[in-house]
């Protein structure tokens, strides 16, 4: 134990204690040990300081040492002669190289992404923000610029302009056929858009049916718009889910566009033609002074119903119309009013014809389901949807094929599927062979008109018919 002025130490003993217990015993004084060290280092850097210096007087001078002051007054007196030729040589400064207007500026081609915008693009490339309120400021021409959409290729041009980067082009394409184009001329920016001078021509193709359209018309050259485009002309006559059968056949007469020789798309499909069953449908495109464009048959009656026959794309019928059906839950007989079609879950459900909503939500067991009002005569209903499009409710009006939900298995369902109805004053009414209203034929006025035209086409698609069992495509030259 130390006591508190920390100079005599206290011996503790067992449980005892001694009779000297109570004397202090003084400590031992010890001389500083760090002092003593200190001194023998202080003492052995002198001696290597010595003999260090011993050593070094043992080398001979540096030859710039041994030069004495007197040696370099006597240079420093003399003077060199003067040149026989002397030449003045300019000063200059090292630049750095800058781009010249010989080097044009290249494209550099930018996809638009998710979340991008003119600002965030120019400030990437190191173009200031009055460049982006120059180009915006040119008005209607440039208001593509402000919905700047993911996929859309952006061409620019830049160069250096006293350190700074500049912007000379800019290009945005619309289509393979249509551009925005800004140009800086005399520092400023004009902007214009530009449709290319473009090639048509005219192709046929022509296929037959083995097991689906989708499949057998890719095979035969078409494309999976112009699949769809199929299906849309011929959809209000031709169950494509259900009505198709090996050895149908097609033949599809549309546009080409090129530039410079080289395709850059399918034009619309001008003629089609689809025989199913043994029943031939034909169809013309037309276009009527108004600038209004629709498909008919050679007879001038539009292919447009007032609704379409299938609602959905690329479904089969799982359940027909049935009055005395079974019911697979409820295990009852239980009339089935309608068409169930089924289809992946998420698969786009279309309006069948223009209308009205009348109700969106649930609705027992077709779970989440919608009803539209045709006019006075007619409803539709589709049922067992997994969502419905976003922001559609009740009173709004909706055009024929537009998505007014998707496929799902809500309600009374054992899978994926949509179940759709069609009444006629309140009656149900079996959707696969009810006799659809038609649309407005051609006028009386523009029957002439329509009846030449569609003769040149029908005799285009006549020279596809022996490509039928060749399963190959006939080019013709425009007109």
């Amino acid at each position: 134990m130390i006591n508190k002025d920390y100079r005599y130490y206290i011996p503790k003993t067992g449980k005892r204690r001694t009779s000297w217990y109570k004397k202090y015993w003084p400590r031992k004084k010890h001389v500083p040990w760090m002092i003593a060290l200190g001194c023998i280092n202080i003492l052995a850097a002198g001696i290597g300081f010595t003999l260090y210096g011993r050593e070094l007087s043992a080398y001979p001078a540096s030859p710039l040492a041994q030069i004495d002051h007197l040696t370099l007054a006597t240079i420093a007196s003399h003077q060199p002669p003067p040149p026989l030729l002397t030449i003045e040589q300019p000063t200059a400064t090292i630049q750095k190289p800058q781009i010249t207007a010989s080097k044009s500026p290249t494209w550099r081609n930018i996809t638009i992404k998710e979340g991008d915008n003119l600002s965030r693009i120019f400030a990437r490339l190191g173009l200031s923000a009055r460049q982006v309120h120059e180009v915006m400021s040119l008005g209607n021409p440039v208001r593509s610029l402000a919905r700047l959409r993911p996929g859309q290729l952006l061409q620019i041009k830049l160069k250096k302009d006293n350190g700074s980067r500049r912007l000379t082009a800019l290009r945005l394409n619309f289509s393979p056929i249509k551009y925005l184009e800004v140009l800086a001329e005399e520092d400023k920016f004009k902007a214009k858009q530009i449709s290319r001078n473009i090639e048509t021509r005219i192709e046929t193709i022509a296929g037959s049916i083995k097991s689906s359209l989708s499949e057998d018309g890719l095979q035969a050259g078409l494309t999976n718009k112009q699949v769809i485009e199929l299906t849309q002309i011929f959809g209000w006559d031709i169950d494509f889910a259900l009505d198709l059968r090996p050895g149908d056949n097609f033949k599809v007469l549309f546009e080409e566009h090129y530039f410079q020789n080289k395709k850059l798309q399918n034009g619309p499909i001008l003629a089609a033609e689809f025989t199913n069953h043994g029943k031939t449908f034909q169809a013309i495109r037309y276009t009527d002074a108004s600038g209004h464009t629709g498909y008919y048959t050679p007879a001038g009656l539009s292919m447009r119903k007032a609704f379409l026959r299938t609602p959905v794309n690329y479904a089969r019928i799982s359940s027909h119309f049935n009055l005395r059906r079974k019911h697979p839950v409820l295990n009852r007989i239980r009339a089935h009013k309608g068409v169930d079609y089924a289809a992946p879950i998420g698969t786009p459900v279309k309006a069948a014809g223009n209308g009205k909503v009348l109700f969106v939500g649930r609705k027992g067991g077709y779970g989440k389901a919608i009803v539209l009002q045709h006019g006075a005569k007619y409803s539709t209903l589709y049922g067992h949807l997994s969502r419905f499009k976003r922001g559609l409710k009740a009173g709004n009006k909706v055009k024929q094929g537009a998505t007014i939900g998707y496929v799902g298995q809500t309600g009374l369902a054992t899978g994926p599927h949509l179940h759709y109805e069609f009444l006629v004053n309140g009656v149900h009414r079996n959707p696969l062979t009810v006799k659809l209203p038609q649309a407005a034929p051609i006028p009386h006025q523009l029957k002439q008109d329509f009846q030449k035209h569609a003769a040149k086409l029908d005799a285009q698609l006549d020279a596809a018919d022996t490509a039928i069992v060749l399963n190959q495509s006939v080019k013709h030259q425009p007109n």
